[in-house]
């Protein structure tokens, strides 16, 4: 570590290796530090819960429903975690952060061997500190493979048009990014090659670098690619003659051209994502961006490859492709940060220290504004049941913005004297910030996973006792219970599924009641998960129900109204 301005500590090892340890610790930590949360969490998992239970590593199922709406290798690693650990939080998460690791060790890399061994550093705290990244990189979704995947794509790519890469390092590179789009694919559809593909036309088309084609390993790499992809394709196809149109057609052409998914937005909509998500470099984003129009002054394009205008054009178009798009999710943009990582450690290592300053007002006011807002937050609540959980929060929230006013503040104070000091300060204290906003929100996600009603229903769950979900489905319950359930009046995300195998469901609430008065009548248990306005119809229809558990979310019930807890005309009269 320095001691004097314009001295630099990128070099030591002692210090990289703590500050190395002490960002594992807590990333790994986190893994496993909070309940799967609907609704990504809970499906996902349950996903793997079922092919590890099924042995089935073709059909991809959800709730014992073939689900095809995504390709399987998340799946397929969920599975193998299971296997090899056991089930849980921090298994179910593994391959998520792994993959959000696997970026941050790649930009660093990159960013090392492409241009500096300091924007190399820069790069690692840039990506590792943003909110966006690091928190995804704890949410078991499939948004952080795709986006781990296509970091591996473009650093393959960045590292073998680099004007030092060797003839084999060149074929070598570009086959680990021609197996990162195919993983991609495997990730989550066609854009795992669509979108690096037109990022590739279009960079072309702007440097006029028709030369990287003749380096791109176009024989070799397509055989790669194909040979990664086509075996479950084909299998599957095989097994499941209805998934070609629907994956292809309705999940690739409509999903993008229409509003058949429900997930419309304004085409600003990522717009507050990326600004938020970036924190705390906001302060750069900007002057970061513009720079990356230019390569030649920075002694970086002697082969004619531009590094940063192809990170630039990476950024720029997969932003405005899903802006455009008719589905829209506030973490389809989360490719674009390995990016958006590299061009500001790039614009870091040539800026004053103004630049770190303006980053550090950015994450030090807002916290310091919000603290004598943060007590008010539970007023927020929409209902009295929901508002102790959000008090929860608060005193992790207070935490969160004192780390982050503290760390602000001490890059603003030294920022002219230690640069790179600031800089790794503002990434640790945002980094820190970041997680512990996270780890708050625990006992609410604990409540919307309904985990608080887990040992009860275990012990009320028998082998043959029949589940059902009636107008709702609980993404994390079947992964807590090990047990599949029978949707009722409910299809939503597996409509496709069920309209394949209509028997695994009861569409109509009426016939329902059918089962379950025959079931009691005959003495066989049942248990149903039902929302609420359904269970008061179903109440007023005098349909039998012994309540289990009840909130706002969810309405649990048993159809064996034992006598010891029916009312009896003795304690009738007593009342």
């Amino acid at each position: 570590m320095t001691t004097g301005h314009g001295r630099e500590w990128h070099q030591s090892r002692k210090l990289g290796w703590i500050l190395f340890i002490l960002f594992l610790t807590v990333w790994f930590y986190m893994l496993g530090a909070r309940v799967l949360v609907p609704t990504d969490e809970g499906r996902y998992a349950e996903m793997a819960r079922e092919m590890v239970f099924s042995h089935d590593w073709v059909t991809t199922r959800l709730n014992g429903i073939k689900y095809f709406e995504k390709p399987p290798l998340q799946t397929w690693m969920n599975a193998i975690t299971f296997e090899l650990f056991g089930l849980g939080e921090w298994q179910a998460r593994l391959w998520t952060g792994l993959c959000g690791l696997l970026g941050i060790g790649l930009v660093a890399h990159t960013g090392r061997r492409v241009f500096n061994r300091r924007i190399g550093l820069y790069a690692a705290l840039v990506l590792g500190s943003s909110f966006f990244w690091a928190g995804l990189g704890h949410i078991n979704t499939l948004d952080m493979g795709l986006a781990g995947m296509m970091t591996l794509t473009l650093c393959g790519l960045l590292l073998s048009q680099r004007s030092d890469a060797g003839t084999a390092e060149n074929r070598n590179w570009m086959l680990i990014c021609w197996a990162g789009m195919a993983l991609a694919v495997l990730s989550k559809g066609l854009i795992g090659i669509v979108l690096p593909g037109a990022v590739l036309v279009l960079y072309t088309l702007v440097s006029s670098d028709w030369a990287i084609w003749k380096r791109l390993h176009l024989g070799k790499g397509l055989c790669l690619f194909f040979l990664i992809t086509t075996p479950w394709f084909v299998l599957v196809s095989l097994k499941n003659p209805e998934f070609l149109h629907f994956f292809f057609i309705h999940e690739h052409l409509q999903r993008f051209t229409s509003k058949i998914h429900h997930r419309a937005g304004p085409w600003y909509y990522f717009f507050p994502i990326l600004l938020l998500g970036i924190i705390p470099w906001l302060g750069v984003l900007v002057q970061s961006l513009w720079h990356g129009r230019r390569d030649q002054d920075q002694g970086y394009s002697r082969n004619g490859f531009q590094p940063r205008k192809m990170l630039l054009v990476w950024a720029a178009f997969i932003f405005i492709f899903f802006s455009i798009s008719g589905s829209k999710l506030p973490s389809y943009i989360l490719p674009i940060f390995p990016a958006v990582a590299l061009l500001i450690a790039c614009y870091l290592d040539k800026a004053s220290y103004r630049a770190v300053i303006g980053c550090a007002a950015l994450l030090a006011i807002p916290c310091a504004v919000s603290l004598p807002f943060i007590a008010r937050i539970p007023e927020m609540a929409k209902d009295g049941f929901s508002q102790p959980l959000i008090e929860a929060h608060v005193p992790w929230i207070y935490a969160a913005a004192i780390i982050g006013l503290l760390g602000g503040l001490f890059a603003m104070r030294f920022a002219r004297r230690y640069k790179e000091v600031s800089i790794a300060v503002l990434a640790l204290t945002a980094f820190l910030a970041g997680q512990l906003l996270i780890l708050g929100h625990e006992k609410q996600g604990a409540y919307s996973a309904g985990v608080a009603y887990v040992p009860m229903l275990q012990q009320e769950i028998k082998p043959d006792t029949a589940l059902f979900m009636v107008g709702l489905y609980e993404q994390s319950l079947p992964f807590y219970l090990r047990r599949t359930m029978t949707l009722v009046e409910h299809a939503d995300e597996m409509e496709f599924g069920l309209g394949q195998e209509p028997q695994l469901w009861i569409p109509k609430v009426d016939a329902f009641a059918v089962l379950w008065r025959a079931d009691q009548a005959a003495g066989k248990k049942d248990i149903a998960f039902i929302e609420p306005d359904i269970y008061l119809r179903l109440q007023k229809k005098g349909l039998p129900m012994r309540v289990l558990g009840q909130d706002p979310r969810r309405v649990i019930v048993a159809n064996d109204m034992l006598p010891a807890l029916l009312p009896t005309p003795e304690k009738q009269e007593t009342h």
